[in-house]
């Protein structure tokens, strides 16, 4: 990706935008594997790759959720999400509480003890974050990080990861590892 970089930006036509997403999709993923090996180390990555910290961070800004609910809010499975509640349960960071709203699918919460570590890993967080885009405005990093966004937000927006032109199978076969395995 270094000598991609270094080459001049072509015209303003719509392959060329297409290229410049293209790159920014490889950038992203590779900042996302950095991203998990730093993670990991600090503890905002379980042992299996759950994302314990993003899990413990939804409860902690929506309060009591639903597995589902919190699978639906990312691109997982509710089985993955329900690993790591359980996970989380038997650590004594969340606990399973009573859904008014529906017999058999329990509410998952913070303990006491949840919310703590929550607080923990984010301001382990904001620490390495602190340390990161000394050389990038903040104005640009908010650009980025809309750009990012709204870009998650199209992608989410397409049933099962299809695009106009290309059946689920395909992108099934090829998955999002073999896209940006190679990063």
């Amino acid at each position: 990706m270094a000598a991609a970089r270094n080459i001049e930006a072509a015209p303003d036509t719509a392959d060329s935008k297409a290229e410049a997403i293209s790159e920014l999709m490889l950038e992203v993923a590779q900042c996302f594997f950095r991203i998990r090996a730093v993670g990991q180390k600090a503890g905002l990555i379980t042992r299996w790759g759950g994302g314990a910290f993003g899990f413990m961070r939804s409860l902690a800004l929506l309060g009591p959720l639903t597995v589902p609910q919190v699978a639906e809010m990312r691109p997982t499975s509710r089985q993955r999400m329900q690993r790591l509640a359980d996970e989380l349960a038997a650590e004594g960071l969340v606990e399973f509480i009573h859904n008014p709203k529906h017999r058999r699918s329990k509410l998952v919460q913070l303990t006491r003890k949840g919310l703590s570590r929550y607080s923990a890993l984010n301001v382990e967080l904001l620490n390495i974050a602190s340390t990161l885009g000394v050389g990038i405005s903040e104005i640009d990093i908010r650009k980025v990080s809309e750009t990012v966004r709204r870009l998650s937000d199209e992608l989410k927006g397409l049933p099962n990861g299809s695009r106009p032109g290309v059946t689920r199978g395909t992108w099934r076969r090829r998955g999002i590892r073999d896209l940006f395995g190679t990063c």
